[in-house]
């Protein structure tokens, strides 16, 4: 597959913690910057290559021409890729953060040389910080690697060849498509755990001791840092409110049948449709794909792959292989 390329993960909380992990533990050279002295003495003390200096992180990247990941959180993008733009302009970069299209435009206006291909991993938890961190957080997750016009195919390898280092496998999709996505898998389930969180309190010590595995179930993700929650929903502005205003269409109706009818047939029934539906696509039978990067229509192979819902698992050299239902 040829040399391994050495990794600069700018953030070392959960996810960009973790990155620096599995890179390190994929045997790739890997350190890591982050202003967070807390975060920088907890890894050095975990015996990892970590700096509070972000400048000097990534002149070293720019030196080794390696993959620089930005694993902060989206508010704080801007001046880290500002940082990139002067001290590692033409650098391979890519990033981590949940929302896909203001990271592309943040790079086309900050960053304009750099060989970018936005990254999304599909896990987590809702701890934060170094501690928080593990080599094998993305095993068996989808690591999302996207896919423009004007992305370097070159540098996409690159990217899905950390992911599949890391144990994800790979999902190519172009950001749009992506931010529309994880507004209703992931960014409406955040707010809706918030509401859910928020009335169970109500309910005062009773509520408290009759909550169960329900409960927890679908507020679990309300104990996520809230910063971390709003910097992901109000980034995804555009994709969240269409996704939100169906959702809310839904409980209007359920709403309106419960105080007419007295029934909620409909709703639970079309909500259990809908997860036998999703678990149905899981569980669909798959076949081998291959994708060569060096074929003049592999753009269009990975977008076909990523929008049938299907993903990489291999490379060598330049030859993907992976599987579709």
């Amino acid at each position: 597959m040829g040399a391994v390329r050495d990794v600069c993960v700018i953030g070392l909380g959960l996810i960009g913690g973790s990155v620096l992990r599995a890179a390190s533990a994929a045997g790739r050279t890997a350190w890591g910057a982050t202003r967070s002295t807390v975060d920088v003495e907890a890894a050095v003390a975990d015996g990892y290559d970590a700096t509070i200096d972000v400048v000097a992180a990534l002149r070293r990247a720019g030196e080794r021409d390696a993959l620089v990941v930005l694993a902060v959180p989206l508010p704080a993008v801007d001046d880290v890729l500002a940082l990139v733009g002067e001290h590692a302009p033409g650098c391979l970069l890519t990033d981590v953060t949940s929302v896909k299209l203001p990271v592309l435009d943040a790079v086309r206006r900050l960053a304009p040389r750099a060989r970018y291909c936005g990254g999304h991993p599909m896990a987590g938890t809702a701890r934060s910080g170094w501690a928080a961190g593990t080599p094998t957080l993305f095993s068996g997750a989808a690591w999302v690697a996207c896919v423009e016009e004007d992305t370097e195919l070159g540098a996409w390898r690159e990217v899905a060849a950390l992911a599949l280092d890391a144990g994800a496998h790979v999902v190519p999709l172009r950001a749009a498509a992506h931010d529309e996505v994880v507004a209703r898998i992931s960014h409406l389930p955040h707010l809706l755990a918030a509401v859910l969180a928020s009335v169970g309190a109500y309910g005062g010590p009773l509520a408290a001791a009759l909550a169960a595995g329900s409960f927890a179930d679908g507020t679990r993700v309300a104990g996520t840092r809230p910063e971390l929650v709003r910097a992901m929903t109000e980034g995804n502005r555009a994709a969240l409110l269409p996704v939100l205003d169906e959702a809310l269409g839904k409980l209007g109706a359920a709403r309106g049948s419960l105080a007419s009818t007295g029934g909620l047939a409909a709703t639970i029934d079309a909500g259990h449709e809908g997860l036998q539906r999703l678990d149905k696509h899981r569980t669909a039978p798959r076949t081998g794909v291959r994708v060569d990067l060096g074929a003049p229509d592999a753009r269009d192979g990975l977008l076909a792959l990523g929008e049938r819902g299907g993903r990489i698992t291999g490379l060598d050299g330049d030859v993907l292989t992976g599987e579709v239902g």
